[in-house]
């Protein structure tokens, strides 16, 4: 009996050995001719499939990371939008065993619960839905290592590309994974990221312009996918209270397990990382400073005002009470701008100009940002450079055309260095503050028009653009970022909130003042001064002066005479942006982001007052005026049909007269978006009202009938006289037909027209009076204009 157990002692112990033997072979051959990458994910990449493996360690199922997609080679149109270094979602995930099957599930994160009781934090987490974004099966295990095959997903189009195309009217686009391939020099793995990146494909039938404009084959849109797995931080960071004057983001969620008389939703503000390493010290190093960096295709002198405006930061640090806290530096050769170890400042290609923004990658849990990353659209800096030659007009025409245009490419560097600011603020966490430009320029969140004047009969541009940083944002960096350690937090950012309204400090963002027909008295882009009107008349007079001198002188030599045309549109409509700011003063409330404080008196809000409102209304409508708009005949003489060899394109006037220029239709574009704006039935609905509170707010009668008798009660041949009655005609039925307009105001806009039908039957015996009078008498009877026309839009605009 002895010898029988030994002898199976030795053939368990020899199947043993066998077993593991297989194992190791199997292990063997299934990493034959496999690269392995270790790393915080460990990646295998199989050269010979061109397949890319994740090998998970059993203990990483159910453990929670930050999974970011992102697209480092775009596409290159800013009206599609699907641009070079471009983020796309930032989720939590975890990778999830089911079976023979790893899931990647997406964490709900909006909805919580923070109790302690394990039960209360499951009923919320059975309550809410999560989403699985990917499944695979299992290609091979062995020990505590799982292979699953990870390129189907990362081939996939998470980033939402094939959408993206076919919500801009590109045309319908599929993945071609035959066509696409493992990008393995950005595939890589590091102790707490893993990075993996793909050549995609898409397939398709192209109809829009755009993509036609920007790929060699429209029927093939090659791009590449980006994938980060980023470990979470630690649990050492802690959340700062949101406040809406805090100039910040909000990053919020709903927390279930809070007292019933408490919010439930839970608002934080997104920051960075940083402490003092002598916290009780009044300046002190940082224990780990943020340093972001600039992409190093950048070229020169470029690259130097970018690092100059980003550098900005480090002002408003320095004032919360750090040294050296906010750095830039050269990105390293060799390193990946997608790497989630990066803030990274990119300069970004596009075919036409467009905007520049400033993304994060974000802790969703806590509202840490991981990652800065800034796109900054190339285009800009030649756009501003644009309207300082044409505001100048500098080429002396007896000199052969030739001039010194540094003041014109300085002006454009100072807009750059603002612009690098600007953007790596809101990557910081601040948000826009569009009031900023009435406080003196007090913030690089604000969208500024360069500050061009008058100066000894002759345009300055030495003021334009404002340098360093501003009060408005160090008062911002101190309420994120300053260190509060042993003091009393909630105290302290009271005090600074405090403080900062005693200054006068305005703030206004994104929902205020973005829509012309906000009701915000303060907080408009692109605008200057503290007072719309006066800025207004200082911008009409420096747009007169402009263009009284706008010509031959300003066009280098050898440039086509007919390209004229594109250097006068940023001067010929140069007031529009100031035009929003007054508009905005018609039925304008004036009021601030306000809470109730203890001890604190509220403000609420009141009306802008009614002459003021009554001047703003009348200079609006001078604004669509023929006087305001005309063209004179020897500019337009100048302004040829394109060169052989050109075209017209987006930045050039939209005309009636084919190839020739037409200053009738540039001047209808202008004078109807002063009479669209105004006349915005939103608008009318309040005047309504605040005129029945206050009776020296202009009625929307009283501005109505102003627009009739400056603009409509015509009857001069004049055809561009004639262009703006017929446009202004046109914006006040449309608003007739709108369903946002109140019923009590369209009843004065019908009496309105009433009393015109009898100025037209009194005044007007012309044939052209008489058509209208019949199209009156056809709206009374069908409520159907028969003057309708689609009114020519302004080139675009925004961003400058």
């Amino acid at each position: 009996m002895g010898s029988i157990k030994w002898m199976n002692s030795v053939l368990i112990v020899a199947l043993l050995c066998l077993s593991q033997v297989v194992q190791a072979k199997d292990n063997k051959d299934f990493m034959k001719a496999k690269q392995s990458m270790p790393g915080f994910v460990e990646v295998v990449y199989a050269n010979t499939e061109d397949k890319v493996y994740l090998a998970l360690d059993t203990g990483q199922l159910n453990q929670q990371m930050l999974f970011q997609s992102s697209l480092p080679q775009g596409v290159g149109s800013n009206d599609i939008g699907l641009d070079r270094g471009q983020l796309g979602d930032t989720r939590l995930v975890e990778f999830q065993r089911f079976g023979n099957k790893i899931l990647l599930k997406q964490l709900n994160t909006d909805y919580r619960a923070s109790a302690t009781n394990v039960a209360e934090r499951q009923s919320i987490d059975e309550a809410f839905a999560d989403s699985v974004i990917a499944g695979f099966e299992i290609a091979y295990e062995h020990g505590n290592k799982i292979y699953i095959d990870y390129t189907a997903f990362l081939l996939s189009d998470v980033h939402g590309v094939a959408e993206r195309l076919s919500q801009t009217g590109q045309g319908s686009y599929s993945l071609d994974t035959g066509r696409s391939g493992i990008y393995l020099p950005k595939t890589k793995a590091f102790e707490r990221n893993t990075e993996l990146e793909a050549l995609v494909t898409f397939a398709g039938k192209p109809q829009g312009q755009y993509i036609r404009q920007v790929t060699p084959d429209a029927k093939s849109v090659s791009v590449h996918l980006h994938h980060s797995f980023v470990a979470l931080p630690d649990d050492n960071y802690k959340v700062r209270t949101f406040h809406p004057y805090s100039g910040f983001w909000k990053h919020s969620y709903f927390d279930y397990s809070v007292p019933i008389d408490a919010e439930m939703e839970q608002k934080f503000i997104p920051r960075h990382r940083l402490s003092k390493k002598n916290p009780n010290a009044d300046v002190s190093e940082a224990l780990e400073p943020i340093v972001y960096y600039l992409d190093p295709g950048i070229p020169e002198p470029v690259m130097t005002a970018l690092r100059e405006g980003a550098l900005w930061w480090d002002q408003a640090f320095a004032a919360a009470g750090y040294k050296n806290a906010f750095q830039v530096k050269v990105l390293p050769e060799g390193a990946d701008p997608m790497d989630a170890r990066y803030n990274v400042i990119q300069w970004v290609h596009r075919a036409t100009r467009g905007w520049s923004y400033g993304s994060s990658v974000i802790d969703p849990r806590t509202g840490e940002i991981i990652k800065g990353h800034v796109t900054l659209g190339s285009l800009r800096v030649r756009q501003d450079y644009l309207i300082a030659l044409g505001m100048t007009s500098p080429f002396d025409s007896e000199n052969t055309g030739k001039a010194n245009t540094d003041k014109q490419l300085e002006m454009a560097l100072d807009r750059i260095r603002q612009l690098s600011a600007h953007e790596v603020g809101h990557t910081l966490g601040i948000a826009h503050n569009f009031a900023a430009s009435e406080n003196n320029r007090a913030s690089v969140m604000d969208y500024p028009h360069p500050l061009i004047t008058l100066k000894d009969g002759e345009i300055s541009l030495e003021s334009a653009y404002e340098q360093g940083i501003g009060d408005w944002d160090k008062y911002v960096i101190a309420y994120g970022y300053q260190d509060f350690s042993g003091a009393d937090e909630s105290k302290a950012l009271r005090d600074l909130v405090s403080q900062a309204r005693e200054r006068g400090f305005l703030y206004k963002s994104d929902p205020d003042a973005r829509i012309a027909k906000r009701a915000s008295s303060d907080g408009h882009l692109w605008d200057n001064g503290k007072s719309p009107i006066d800025e207004f008349i200082r911008m009409s007079e420096l747009r007169k002066f402009a263009l009284s001198n706008f010509g031959v002188n300003s066009l280098p030599a050898g440039a086509d005479l007919s390209s004229l045309e594109e250097r006068l549109v940023p001067i010929y409509y140069s007031h529009r942006y100031q035009l929003d700011a007054l508009v905005k003063q018609v039925s304008g409330l004036i009021y601030e982001y306000e809470q109730k404080e203890l001890n604190s008196p509220v403000k609420g809000n009141s009306f802008v007052a009614g002459e003021y409102q009554l001047k703003a209304a009348e200079m609006i409508v001078d604004s669509a005026s023929a006087s305001y708009l005309a063209i004179q005949p020897a500019l337009t003489k100048l302004i040829n049909p394109k060169a052989y060899g050109s075209s017209r394109y987006r930045e050039s006037t939209n005309g009636r007269m084919g190839i020739a220029f037409d200053p009738v239709s540039a001047a209808e574009a202008a004078s109807g978006y002063s009479i669209t704006n105004l006349l915005e039935p939103i608008r009318l609905n309040r005047l309504a009202y605040q005129h029945s509170i206050d009776s020296s707010i202009p009625s929307p009668q009283k501005v109505v009938n102003m627009v009739f008798e400056n603009l409509v009660k015509t009857r001069s041949a004049d055809v561009l006289e004639q262009r703006i009655k017929l446009v202004a005609l046109n914006v006040f039925f449309d608003v007739l037909k709108a369903d946002e307009l109140s019923p009590e105001v369209k009843l004065v806009m019908q009496a309105e027209l009433l009393s015109y039908q009898a100025w037209l039957a009194k005044k007007d015996k012309s044939e052209q009076g008489k058509v209208l009078s019949k199209y009156i008498e056809h709206y009374w009877t069908s409520n159907e204009w028969l003057g309708s026309f689609a009114v020519k839009q302004l080139p675009p605009g925004s961003p400058i």
